[in-house]
Order: structure tokens, then C-alpha cells, then sequence
């Protein structure tokens, strides 16, 4: 069967983000229950609840995709399918409960490993990211592209401010502004946006974290990769991402640059 356009799929994932937000958004009123992961992180009932309520209403529009959530069991099945749902129900789960604007569903469709169609919807700030394989990228159907700062002393990143001040920088970085939000997704999608112009990370990312982003940077002509420059692709066997550089054109090879000495972050 040959794939659907997928100006198609992402008019699905458009419209079954927007109905997962507003779900989330009535559980989130009626009092979330938190429980912890094995991993110590937090997961609540509308993770759960909006991640079943996706599989069924995605699959049983796509019944030939394949699956992998966050909050979903991983299986070997995914590695034979054509056309992947990739997918964190709730980005920014932390966030979340404690009453930020800013986390978000992420959806993607993955096919020959690449993302080709991806939303990225904050549903408290009303901001809905969305782009489909060279159709460009979107905030609330209006184009988004990344900024054109070239100097990281007039730069706005987003992440942990820390994180430039550690002693793991033989060069120390300039005087930036540096905002935190709690999604990752979100956080790259700003980038596309040029709302921010950069975010970076030493920690792992998994699929789910950052594969929706990623298609919505690059329509954006921002750059996403690890802090070594390796692209990502996604639906591999692991799906860990070690850390992620995401900026724009203008910034990247500087922030790559200063990243080059971390040959291993397992100190850090």
C-alpha cells in the first residue's frame, strides 16, 4: 500500500493534538493523581489517559503505522514497520502539575527513519508548531522561521543557565540570556520560531523527546544534532540520544565548536 500524502497525516496529527490538549486539559482540572517511573521520574493519570486515548484514535485512523510512546512498552515490532507514530503524550510533565503554560503533546510520523510529519501543541498557550517534509514550517498556520543572530553574546538560549557556568568549558561563554521552559519539544520548537535562537543539553534525549521538534526545526532551517554533530535518526533499535544542539544557522558551528573537547559525558 503506498503511504498517504503527508500534508494528510499531518492534518491528522494537527487534529488529534488539538483534542488530546483539550483532554488533557479536563484531567488536569478535575486534580491529577502523580506516581513515579522506575526511572524516579514523575508520571501522572493524564499521561496515561492521553496516551491511550491517542494510540486508539491514531491507529484506528492509520491501522498500518506503528507505535512508540513514551509512555507505551517498547517493542521490536516497530523496527519492521514503514510508517511510525513517535509520539511523548505530555512533554514537560513536571511542568504540567505544577501549573506552567508551556508543556506540550508531540507528535510525529516517522518513515526510512526521518521524520516527514510533526506537530509540536502547547495547549495552554495556545500555540500549535506543525510542519510536514518540504511544505515548511508553521505556528498557528502562520510561517515560522528560525533568527538570524550570529553573535552568542546578543544571544537568547534556552535551558538550564547553569550549565554555561560549569568548569567543564575550557572557553568560558558569553554573558547570555538564558530562559528555562519545562518541555523539551517546546524549547526546540522556539528555536524554529526564533523566539529563542538556541537551546542545549548534555543530557540523554529519547526519540520521543525530540523527533517532532526536529522536523519543525529543520522546515524552519534551524539545526538539531548531538553535541558531537551527529544527526539524528530515529526508529533505531536505541533510541537515546546522548544530548542535543539545536539552533540556528548562524550559532550552530560556534556552539558545535565549544561542545568538540566533550568526547564522553559520562562524567558529567
Amino acid at each position: 500500500m503506498a503511504p498517504r500524502p503527508v500534508k494528510e497525516d499531518l492534518d491528522l496529527l494537527i487534529d488529534r493534538a488539538r483534542r488530546a490538549g483539550a483532554l488533557a486539559q479536563h484531567l488536569k482540572a478535575q486534580g491529577l493523581v502523580i506516581s513515579y517511573k522506575s526511572d524516579g521520574s514523575i508520571v501522572t493519570n493524564a499521561d496515561l489517559e492521553v496516551n491511550l486515548w491517542l494510540k486508539e484514535a491514531l491507529l484506528d485512523a492509520r491501522p498500518a503505522y506503528g507505535w512508540q510512546s513514551e509512555e507505551s512498552p517498547d517493542t521490536d515490532a516497530r523496527l519492521t514497520q514503514e510508517s511510525l507514530f513517535v509520539l511523548d503524550p505530555i512533554d514537560g510533565t513536571m511542568g504540567f502539575t505544577k501549573g506552567s503554560p508551556y508543556w506540550t503533546i508531540a507528535l510525529c510520523l516517522v518513515r526510512d527513519r526521518q521524520p516527514v510529519a510533526a506537530v509540536v501543541y502547547a495547549p495552554d498557550s495556545n500555540e500549535m508548531y506543525s510542519a510536514a517534509k518540504g511544505l515548511g514550517a508553521f505556528l498557528n498556520g502562520q510561517p515560522i522561521t528560525a533568527s538570524a543572530t550570529g553573535d552568542l553574546s546578543a544571544a537568547h538560549g534556552i535551558g538550564d543557565a547553569r550549565l554555561f557556568g560549569r568548569d567543564i568549558w575550557p572557553e568560558p561563554w558569553p554573558k547570555m540570556t538564558i530562559t528555562s521552559r519545562p518541555s523539551v519539544a517546546y524549547r526546540m520548537v522556539c528555536v524554529a520560531a526564533g523566539k529563542a535562537d538556541f537551546t542545549l543539553a548534555l543530557t540523554p534525549k529519547r526519540d520521543w523527546d525530540v523527533a517532532a521538534a526536529t522536523l519543525i526545526c529543520h522546515e524552519a532551517g534551524a539545526v538539531v544534532s548531538d553535541h558531537l554533530g551527529r544527526a539524528f535518526d530515529f526508529n533505531d533499535a536505541d533510541t537515546l540520544k546522548p544530548s542535543l544542539i539545536c539552533a540556528n544557522a548562524g550559532l550552530y558551528p560556534e556552539i558545535r565548536r565549544r561542545c568538540a573537547h566533550l568526547l564522553t559525558l559520562e562524567h558529567l
